[in-house]
């Protein structure tokens, strides 16, 4: 088998767009060219990877299979071609962070201005999304680092997890509720007449919220469901129903009460997660040690968000 890195670039830009002409036009060459380089690939692989049916492009099953591991290669030969030119002084390297909603508002930019002030010539690129979808994104090499909720869903053996806060999660409605404890606080089984704002699937705290309400014994009413963050909040402000989620994000959102969950609550494990195999690039490596040093800088001078705490 002889594949080549140009190859498999030509397979992605089709199978995103889906039409040769306009693959052809991204990758710079011409479309006869480009499908010449397929077939040669195809013929490689031992396989057809496209449908052409009706000037309809689809994905065979060979093609649904080769497509992540196509990107996984080439994010890994970017990532390469990266670290070799920054040691040679070409330029400075990148660092590719993904993090969760309330991470990339709360834990993030303190973070990143820190990383910035000391690698001021760093490409930073961050994404935001569910830890499931952060995970996915890991493992096709797509990220460098994502902060991740612990497990999201479960370990995964791909993956290196290093535990670093674990955070505890309130109660966020427009009006006060009621207190059902001495201490002031709500038990979680007194959200089972609740309507509930429901996260979309893919987020963390959606797993989060619904295994909780199972383990207290009931399933929730949901009022909405299938909002990103602040859809969720939105929807709350509104008087549409109550939703767990972390305090730091109602910080700003003067208009939601917050009621604190009798012990022992809901928390969850705040991680930093990386791809087992990958060798992590110098920016990635100086990134993690400046989230690790920030994190136990705050936890010293207690400047942690509320309800947070290291491990």
């Amino acid at each position: 088998m002889q594949v080549q890195l140009h190859q498999l670039r030509y397979f992605v830009a089709v199978a995103e767009n889906r039409h040769f002409t306009q693959a052809a036009d991204i990758v710079g060459i011409t479309q006869p060219s480009l499908s010449k380089q397929i077939h040669a690939l195809e013929v490689d692989l031992g396989a057809p990877l496209f449908d052409r049916i009706r000037g309809n492009i689809t994905l065979t099953a060979a093609g649904e299979v080769l497509l992540p591991l196509a990107k996984r290669i080439l994010a890994d030969v970017e990532t390469a071609r990266g670290e070799v030119q920054e040691l040679v002084g070409v330029r400075r390297g990148r660092v590719r962070l993904g993090a969760t909603p309330s991470l990339v508002t709360s834990l993030a930019p303190q973070v990143l201005r820190r990383f910035r002030d000391a690698h001021p010539n760093v490409d930073l690129q961050v994404e935001e999304g569910g830890s499931q979808d952060l995970v996915r994104d890991l493992l096709r090499g797509e990220l460098d680092l994502a902060l991740i909720i612990q497990p999201a869903p479960g370990p995964d053996p791909a993956l290196r997890v290093e535990p670093i806060l674990r955070e505890s999660l309130v109660v966020a409605s427009l009006d006060p509720l009621p207190a059902t404890t001495p201490m002031g606080t709500l038990r979680l089984v007194d959200l089972r007449d609740q309507p509930l704002v429901m996260f979309r699937e893919g987020y963390d705290l959606r797993d989060v919220t619904l295994q909780a309400c199972r383990d207290a014994g009931f399933e929730p009413s949901l009022a909405v469901d299938g909002g990103e963050m602040d859809a969720v909040l939105s929807f709350v402000e509104v008087g549409l129903g109550v939703a767990l989620v972390p305090g730091i994000v109602v910080a700003r959102r003067p208009r939601i009460r917050v009621t604190q969950l009798a012990p022992p609550g809901v928390r969850r494990t705040i991680a930093l997660a990386r791809r087992r195999e990958a060798v992590p690039t110098h920016a990635a490596r100086a990134l993690r040690a400046i989230l690790l040093n920030y994190v136990r800088t705050a936890a010293e001078q207690g400047a942690l968000p509320p309800g947070v705490e290291p491990l």
